[in-house]
């Protein structure tokens, strides 16, 4: 049996005290995070995250031994250098903190565009000269407009989830174009027995607000449609209910202490039609 070192039984069992202390767990990759912004965003988040770093092989006993019901279905998030977070906060305000503390970074090449990288219609501070044959291997449409290089058209040059070339990482260098973002990039969340994904967590608030607002206007409109009576819409229900009833009694010729007054007009116009006609 191979030997197991103190330092790493000990590492597990912090891992464990981690797992086992914290409401929220989640899996997040650091690859290509400099050490600087490391250190900043554990001082930022302090107060209510909890950052381990450890090998994948020490988290993936720690995860296996830990006391929560299927924490261990974190397991197959495991890839790349990776971490853990540890939190009281709810999933969703953990992704939107870490995702909000990310920064803008170069590409380089080989890594996954995280989205589709365009470069935009542009006039460069390039000069003519090489570097049109330069832009114009990975595909972008130049000319020259008032001594300057210009890209005419907006152009994807890399699509989501492809590796980034060589070339493309250049010319998005000499353009200042940072499409990378470094931080804590997380994986997937585990609570209460259930594991979220990062997709699932990264809600674009403005959107859910406005779907909300969607929903409940028709909602509204629905239970307006089909007379269901609710809080929101019992006032208009009882007035449109009014305003049919006394259209029907005054089609119906129905004398009541609401209709009278306008049959009487009714009639007094009739009559005088028939007036006129006599």
């Amino acid at each position: 049996m191979a030997h197991v070192s103190e330092a790493k039984k000990t590492t597990v069992e912090e891992l464990k005290k981690t797992l086992d202390t914290y409401n929220v767990i989640g899996i997040v990759r650091i690859d290509n995070l400099p050490a600087l912004q490391f250190n900043r965003m554990r001082k930022l988040l302090r107060d209510s995250v909890v950052i381990r770093i450890s090998k994948k092989r020490l988290i993936k006993i720690a995860l296996e031994q830990s006391g929560k019901k299927g924490v261990e279905k974190l397991n197959q998030y495991l890839d790349g250098m990776i971490g853990i977070v540890a939190t009281n906060e709810n999933p969703f305000r953990l992704a939107k903190v870490l995702d909000k503390n990310k920064s803008p970074a170069p590409a380089k090449p080989g890594q996954q565009a995280p989205k589709d990288i365009v470069i935009k219609a542009m006039v460069t501070p390039f000069a003519p000269g090489p570097v049109i044959s330069e832009l114009g291997s990975i595909g972008l449409k130049t000319g020259v407009d008032k001594g300057k290089v210009a890209i005419k058209e907006d152009a994807v040059v890399v699509k989501q989830g492809e590796a980034i070339s060589g070339k493309v990482a250049s010319v998005l260098t000499r353009l200042g174009i940072e499409p990378m973002e470094v931080g804590l990039d997380l994986k997937a969340v585990y609570e209460d027995g259930v594991i979220y994904e990062h997709s699932i967590l990264a809600v674009d608030e403005k959107e859910y607000i406005n779907s909300l607002i969607a929903a409940h206007r028709d909602a509204f409109m629905l239970s307006l449609g089909i007379a269901y009576p609710t809080e929101e819409n019992i006032s208009l229900l009882i007035s449109q209910a009014v305003r049919d009833a006394k259209g029907l009694s005054i089609s119906r010729e129905i004398f009541t202490g609401e209709t009278l007054k306008e049959l009487i007009v009714l009639a007094e116009r009739r009559a005088s039609a028939l007036q006129g006609l006599a």
